[in-house]
């Protein structure tokens, strides 16, 4: 798919929460397919521009697929010598930038379309996180929805909740009680669910304890399941007053659920060292002259491709 332009699909893919690989050119010699900086986006199934077409762009392309398995965000850097590893006949040679992106783990499942679900929906629409918002009944679903949102009108929603991935939050805010109940009992049964929220009233959340411990469930499961929903600390009735405290309780979690130590890539020391470029010394901080890089008759060996990772 050519119609798009790279920094449009990235766009999207950020703000639906996809995984996409971003390819860039850093450097090239000879004759090669397209320049340096020239850039393109893959997804699982869709490229967008093109850094020139040829074997090339097809080993690029697998290799930034293979990536993407992993889901995680990475970066690495390829050396291409374009007749020698690639055997195409421009002879040149393209050091190649690919960094992955891997698609948002936040995701929450949004039973019920009314009142609340619609201001919670503006919330989420602006967060990091993919949504599958489910209800009966199409009506009741506004006619253009944010572009992490997945509409799903299903007549049975609580079957629904068995194909959310592992570590899915759920929102259960129907407009029925016993609908409420089955997809409870449907989210117990998922099993691998990190938070269950159930809208209602001290009353209602008493209720559905008797009757799932009745069902079989254990005190243990039951007590899984967060009725009411939201922080008690956001009070309020009205709708975007809930939504604000359903919205507050979801984003502790994924906070308090992060890992303490992330990956920062390498360290300016291993940069210099890996690409030997010059180092130019300035007032407000340090600049590696890329364009000073060993030429290609000086650099290693150039009978296959060579890869760097940054992560």
């Amino acid at each position: 798919m050519r119609s798009q332009t790279w920094f449009d699909a990235a766009k999207r893919c950020q703000d639906s929460g996809s995984a996409y690989a971003l390819v860039t050119i850093l450097g090239c010699t000879g004759s090669t397919p397209r320049d340096n900086s020239s850039k393109m986006v893959i997804t699982a199934d869709s490229t967008y521009d093109t850094i020139g077409g040829g074997h090339l762009e097809f080993v690029v392309t697998n290799k930034a697929r293979e990536l993407l398995t992993a889901n995680e965000d990475s970066q690495q850097i390829h050396h291409f010598p374009l007749g020698a590893s690639l055997g195409q006949c421009c002879g040149g040679s393209a050091t190649v930038l690919i960094e992955t992106f891997g698609a948002c783990r936040f995701h929450i499942g949004l039973f019920g379309a009314g009142h609340v679900a619609k201001e919670l929906i503006k919330i989420l629409g602006a967060l990091p996180c993919r949504v599958s918002w489910i209800d009966p009944r199409p009506e009741l679903f506004p006619e253009t929805m944010p572009a992490n949102v997945t509409k799903i009108v299903s007549e049975e929603p609580q079957y629904e909740i068995a194909s959310l991935p592992a570590g899915s939050d759920i929102l259960i805010l129907t407009h029925n009680h016993a609908l409420d109940f089955e997809l409870s009992m449907a989210a117990l049964d998922h099993g691998q669910l990190r938070h269950i929220g159930l809208i209602g009233s001290d009353t209602k959340a008493e209720r559905f304890v008797k009757r799932l411990a009745h069902r079989g469930y254990s005190e243990k499961q039951i007590a899984t399941i967060k009725s009411p929903v939201g922080l008690a600390e956001v009070p309020g009735k009205l709708p975007m007053e809930v939504a604000v405290s359903i919205a507050g309780e979801l984003i502790a979690i994924q906070n308090s659920d992060k890992q303490t130590e992330v990956r920062r890539g390498l360290a300016w020391k291993d940069i210099k060292q890996e690409l030997g470029g010059e180092v130019d010394n300035q007032e407000q901080g340090y600049r590696l002259k890329l364009d000073s890089l060993p030429t290609e008759n000086n650099a290693p060996s150039a009978d296959e491709s060579t890869s760097t990772n940054i992560d």
